[in-house]
C-alpha cells in the first residue's frame, strides 16, 4: 500500500512540475526584479524618413495669417479662433518626404525633416515663419499620415496597425496585435526593418528584460513583427494532422469491409 502511495505521490509530483514549467513559458520578461529601478536608455520617437506622409497645419491668433501656409481643405478646418480639428484627418494638408528627406511648404520653401521627430519639425517650421516675420505667434501641428507597422504569425489578430503616438514598443503592437497564443515563441520574436535602403533583421527575446535595450525595441514605421510558432505548435498540427489521416484510413476500411459482407450476403 506505501508503495501504491508513493507512485501517486510521484505522479502528482511530476503533473505539477509540468504544469509550473508550461506556465513559464509564457511568462514574459521572466528576469525583472520588482521595484528595481532602470535607466532607460533610448526614449524611441519615431523618426521621419523619405515618401512619408506628414500631415502639417499652421494656425495663428489671426487666422487670416496662418492661411497662405495652409491647403484649402487645410483652410476650411480652421475655426474661429486659429484652431485647427483632427477629427476630419482628411481635410488637411498632406505632404510627402521627398528622396533627399524634405517637404515643400507654403512660403517658406523647401523644409529638411529626415531624422527629425514630428515635434521637432513642427518647431523648425515655426522658427522658420517668425524669422521671415510672416507671423509672431505660428502654432505648428504636425501628424503622421497612413503611417503603419505589421504583425503576423502567432498572435490572436495578426495584421498592420496605424502609428498613432511618437513611440510604439515591442509590448505595445502585441497588445494592439491580442498579444501572444500560447503557441507563441517569446524568446525568438523576429522584427524586420528597412532603412537607409538595407533591411535588418532583429530577434528580440522577451522573457528577458534585455530586451528593453533591444534598438528595436521601439518599433519605427513599416517594421514587421514575426511572432515564430514553437514545437508544440508544430507537434499539435502533426498530431492533427496523423489524427485526420488515420480517421480517413478508418472509414475507408470500415466502407470497405461493410461493402464486402453485403456483397457476400447478396451471393448466399
Amino acid at each position: 500500500m506505501s508503495n501504491l502511495y508513493r507512485l501517486v505521490g510521484f505522479a502528482l509530483l511530476g503533473l505539477l512540475l509540468a504544469s509550473c514549467s508550461a506556465q513559464k513559458r509564457v511568462w514574459y520578461l521572466q528576469d525583472v526584479q520588482p521595484a528595481t529601478p532602470e535607466q532607460i536608455v533610448q526614449n524611441g520617437e519615431i523618426r521621419i524618413k523619405p515618401l512619408d506622409r506628414l500631415i502639417v497645419v499652421v494656425n495663428s491668433k489671426d487666422p487670416e495669417l496662418a492661411v497662405p501656409f495652409n491647403s484649402s481643405t487645410a483652410m476650411n478646418s480652421l475655426s474661429a479662433n486659429g484652431t485647427s480639428s483632427f477629427s476630419n484627418i482628411e481635410s488637411l494638408q498632406t505632404r510627402t518626404v521627398d528622396e533627399n528627406g524634405c517637404i515643400l511648404m507654403p512660403i517658406i520653401g523647401t523644409v529638411k525633416c529626415e531624422g527629425l521627430t514630428r515635434n521637432e519639425l513642427a518647431r523648425l517650421i515655426a522658427d522658420k515663419i517668425v524669422e521671415g516675420g510672416y507671423i509672431n505667434d505660428p502654432s505648428v501641428n504636425v501628424q503622421f499620415s497612413d503611417m503603419k507597422f505589421s504583425v503576423i504569425g502567432e498572435v490572436a489578430r495578426p495584421g498592420s496597425f496605424e502609428i498613432d503616438r511618437d513611440r510604439i514598443s515591442i509590448l505595445d503592437a502585441l497588445a494592439m496585435a491580442g498579444d501572444m497564443t500560447v503557441y507563441g515563441m517569446r524568446n525568438e520574436v523576429i522584427v524586420a526593418r528597412e532603412a537607409d535602403g538595407k533591411r535588418t533583421i532583429e530577434v528580440l527575446d522577451l522573457t528577458s528584460k534585455d530586451v528593453f535595450s533591444s534598438p528595436a525595441f521601439y518599433l519605427q514605421q513599416n517594421d514587421v513583427v514575426y511572432v515564430k510558432p514553437n514545437k508544440y505548435k508544430a507537434q499539435s498540427a502533426e498530431i492533427s494532422q496523423n489524427r485526420s489521416f488515420y480517421l480517413s484510413l478508418v472509414s475507408t476500411a470500415i466502407s470497405v469491409i461493410t461493402l464486402t459482407v453485403s456483397i457476400i450476403t447478396l451471393a448466399k
